[in-house]
């Protein structure tokens, strides 16, 4: 089972890059950053300045996006990003993609993404990336372009629960990247996703899990993300539990057994809550709990 999580918050409000260097020294697979800015006042930031960040102070640690709005931004932007991070950081880059949420937002609106559309526009850009980020010649529109220098293409992951994301990771991707779903739905989802890549005659993406831990006594912060899962996510009381990971070590390590029999091999957790240190200590013990129980 490879772990994953998102950096805390400073005092100040911005992501603490250093931070990436305790989660590598506890042994964690990836640290991912959110792309998710809407313009109305919500904290945001730039997924990729931050991982260029988390590069230039990590060795080892792989810099996740979860995931990253393909239409945002022109392909051949992404392209270079990638690139660029690929060469900061040794090809530690797991490109996480998606289509996105909130297109009526402010920040959409502002640059002029597709509001209509996203699905089309996200697989014409994951048949062009590759070419490009490999630095061949490759057809954009009415450029053909050569982006040097080439690097590896990153693995990539399509984010969704959707059977579309489903869909697009057995024709694009290298993984799936389900987000807030219980162990119980994916294993529903992972037979289905097989399912699919027999037809297409394709291998089986590999499955990262992303979802919401408190990993605390914090029963405030559990109360808090309850009520988001259910308010804004149209999530019953029950599937939020079903969802949301709490506990010590024992009790979160029986989840993520829950997930991997499930099919996944990777979980990625938002750790909610006071004590962010103790939390990644606690997500990594459960780990080595399934490994030496």
């Amino acid at each position: 089972m490879r772990i994953s999580t998102s950096l805390p918050m400073t005092k100040g409000g911005t992501p603490d890059v250093a931070m990436a260097r305790h989660l590598e020294d506890l042994g964690y697979d990836s640290v991912g950053v959110a792309d998710l800015i809407l313009g109305n006042g919500t904290p945001g930031f730039d997924a990729p300045l931050v991982l260029a960040g988390v590069a230039t102070v990590t060795e080892r640690i792989a810099l996740e996006f979860g995931v990253l709005t393909l239409p945002l931004r022109p392909t051949a932007w992404v392209a270079t990003q990638t690139q660029t991070l690929q060469h900061l950081s040794g090809n530690r880059v797991v490109l996480g993609v998606g289509i996105g949420g909130f297109p009526g937002s402010p920040f959409w609106r502002a640059v002029g993404a597709p509001l209509h559309g996203r699905g089309r526009h996200t697989d014409t850009a994951l048949q062009l990336l590759p070419g490009l980020i490999r630095g061949e010649p490759t057809r954009v529109g009415e450029e053909e372009l050569t982006l040097a220098p080439a690097a590896p293409v990153p693995p990539i992951f399509i984010g969704g629960n959707s059977e579309a994301a489903m869909r697009r990771a057995v024709l694009y991707g290298d993984g799936w990247m389900p987000s807030l779903i219980s162990p119980a739905s994916l294993a529903n989802a992972a037979a289905r996703l097989r399912e699919i890549a027999h037809e297409a005659d394709r291998p089986v993406p590999a499955i990262s899990v992303g979802g919401h831990g408190t990993l605390t006594d914090d029963r405030a912060a559990v109360e808090s993300i309850t009520r988001t899962l259910v308010d804004v996510h149209g999530m019953s009381p029950e599937e939020a539990a079903a969802v949301l990971v709490v506990g010590g070590p024992p009790q979160v390590a029986e989840h993520l057994h829950a997930y991997a029999e499930a099919g996944a091999t990777t979980v990625g957790l938002s750790l909610d809550g006071e004590n962010w240190p103790h939390q990644t200590e606690t997500l990594a013990e459960a780990r080595s709990l399934l490994h030496h129980p």
